[in-house]
C-alpha cells in the first residue's frame, strides 16, 4: 500500500518507564487555541519523517488523519514496547492524531480516501517516489480537482533525478551525505544516535508546509512541496563543507572534539565522571587558566593540554562544574537518557506533560516554544491527545464522508 502541562513538578525515578505524573494536568484538543485549529492534513506516513512533521502540526491544533495499513499500521508500532508497552519511535511522533486503517489497493478505500482529499487542506505523504502517482495521489493527478491542497511528498533522494528509485534509509543518507565522515573517532565509520536524516526532513517539510498555508491564503491555490532527506542533510552540512571548500582537507572524526577550536570536548575528572567543556578565545582561556586551573602561567603554555587533565584528575565532576561555572566558561553533564529524564532546567521549566495511549498514560515533553509560564503574553496551547489505535477512528471518520461501515466493505 505504502512502502499534558504540570504545575507541580512531577517526579522523575532513575528508571524513565516509571515517570511519576501525579503532578500532570491533562491537555486536550478541546482546550488546544492553536493556529492551525480548522486545518484538516491526511498523512500517509510510516516511521518517522512524516509522523514527525504531522505530530507537529497536530500540536498547532491541525486535525490529522494517519491513514495506515489495515491490522498492522504503521510498521514503526512494532520497533518496540519501550513506551508502556508501546514502541518508543511511534509514542513520540503519533500522539493527537486519528487512525484510518485503508488498503488504497482497494477501489472502496481509495474511494474513502479520496472523498477525504476533497475535505482536507494538507496531504503529507512518505511513499516511494512514483507510488503516488500510480496511486492517483501526486499533486499533478491532484491539482485540477483538489485546487486548494497542499501536497507535501518526502522521500530519500527526492522525486527525479539518478538517485530517485534507492532505498533511503536514515543510516543511508547520512552516508550519502557524509556525516559518517565527521562523527565517531576515526576507528570506523559512526552514525548519529538518532534519526537525524528523519528529523531533518520532518522539520524542512513542517516549515515548507506552514509557509505554504500562508502563500494559500494569499494567492488561494495550493503548491508542492518535494523534501529530499539527502538535500536536508547536505545542508546542515553546511560548516564541514565549506571547511573543505575548494579541494582543502576535510575535518575528521574526532569525538566530542572540535576541528578548530581546543580546548573543546569531554574531560574526565577524578571520580570517575566526565565535564564537557568548550573555550572559544584567548579570553576565555586565560580566564580558565586563573580561575579553574589556578595556573594563570597556563595561559601562554603550549603543554596545556595534559595540564588539564592532570588538574581535572584531583576534582569531582561537580567541583570542575562549579569552577567553569564561576568562570564563565561553557560547559556541560555528560547526561545519558536517564539523566534527561531527570533533568532540572526541563523540571523546572515545567516541560513535561501526559498524553494517553491505549495502554494508559505517558510522559511527554511539551513542543519547543509552547511555554506554560506567564509572561502577560498570549500562550498558545499544544494539542496532547491520545495516540491512537490502528484504524481507532475508522467509523468516525467514514461516517463524516457518508460512507456506512456496516456493509460488506
Amino acid at each position: 500500500m505504502f512502502a499534558r502541562l504540570s504545575r507541580s513538578q512531577p517526579t522523575i525515578s532513575r528508571n524513565a518507564r516509571h515517570f511519576s505524573l501525579s503532578g500532570a494536568r491533562r491537555e486536550s484538543s478541546s482546550g488546544s487555541n492553536g493556529p492551525l485549529i480548522g486545518i484538516t492534513v491526511v498523512s500517509l506516513e510510516q516511521t518517522i519523517a512524516a509522523p514527525f512533521c504531522t505530530r507537529q502540526l497536530a500540536d498547532l491544533g491541525a486535525r490529522v488523519i494517519k491513514v495506515e495499513r489495515p491490522g498492522v499500521g504503521d510498521f514503526a508500532r512494532s520497533y518496540d514496547t519501550r513506551g508502556k508497552g508501546l514502541a518508543s519511535h511511534f509514542v513520540w511522533t503519533n500522539r493527537s492524531k486519528e487512525s484510518l486503517a485503508l488498503d488504497v489497493k482497494k477501489p472502496a478505500d481509495h474511494e474513502a480516501l479520496m472523498r477525504l482529499l476533497s475535505k482536507a487542506d494538507v496531504l503529507v505523504q512518505n511513499l516511494a517516489p512514483g507510488a503516488s502517482a500510480r496511486s492517483g495521489l501526486s499533486f499533478n493527478a491532484l491539482k485540477e480537482s483538489h485546487p486548494r491542497l497542499i501536497v507535501c511528498d518526502i522521500s530519500g533522494y527526492g522525486q527525479d533525478g539518478p538517485y530517485r528509485d534507492k532505498e533511503a534509509y536514515d543510516l543511508l543518507v547520512q552516508s550519502e551525505a557524509g556525516m559518517l565522515s565527521v562523527t565517531g573517532t576515526g576507528k570506523e565509520p559512526a552514525k548519529v544516535g538518532i534519526s537525524i536524516a528523519d528529523i531533518a526532513s520532518a522539520m524542512y517539510a513542517y516549515s515548507n508546509i506552514l509557509a505554504a498555508l500562508l502563500q494559500r491564503s494569499k494567492t488561494g491555490r495550493g503548491s508542492h512541496i518535494d523534501i529530499s532527506m539527502l538535500e536536508c542533510m547536505a545542508e546542515w552540512m553546511g560548516f564541514p563543507m565549506y571547511y573543505a571548500y575548494d579541494g582543502a582537507p576535510g575535518p575528521v572524526p574526532a569525538g566530542a572534539s572540535h576541528a578548530s577550536i581546543y580546548p573543546y570536548g569531554l574531560f574526565e575528572t577524578g571520580d570517575g565522571q566526565s565535564v564537557m567543556l568548550g573555550i572559544q578565545n584567548e579570553r576565555e582561556w586565560a580566564n580558565f587558566s586563573s580561575r579553574v586551573l589556578a595556573q594563570p602561567n597556563l595561559a601562554t603554555d603550549a603543554r596545556f593540554s595534559n595540564i588539564i587533565c592532570e588538574s581535572f584528575a584531583g576534582i569531582t565532576a561537580e567541583e570542575a562544574t562549579r569552577r567553569l561555572d564561576e568562570a564563565g566558561i561553557a560547559n556541560a553533564n555528560v547526561n545519558d537518557m536517564h539523566g534527561v529524564w531527570e533533568h532540572a532546567q526541563l523540571r523546572a521549566r515545567k516541560r513535561w506533560a501526559e498524553v494517553q495511549t491505549p495502554e494508559g498514560p505517558v510522559a511527554s515533553l511539551l513542543p519547543p516554544g509552547f511555554t506554560p509560564s506567564s509572561d502577560g503574553s498570549e500562550k498558545v496551547r499544544p494539542r496532547m491527545d491520545p495516540i491512537p489505535n490502528v484504524g481507532e477512528h475508522n467509523e468516525s471518520i467514514l461516517a463524516e464522508l457518508g460512507i456506512s461501515t456496516h456493509g460488506d466493505e
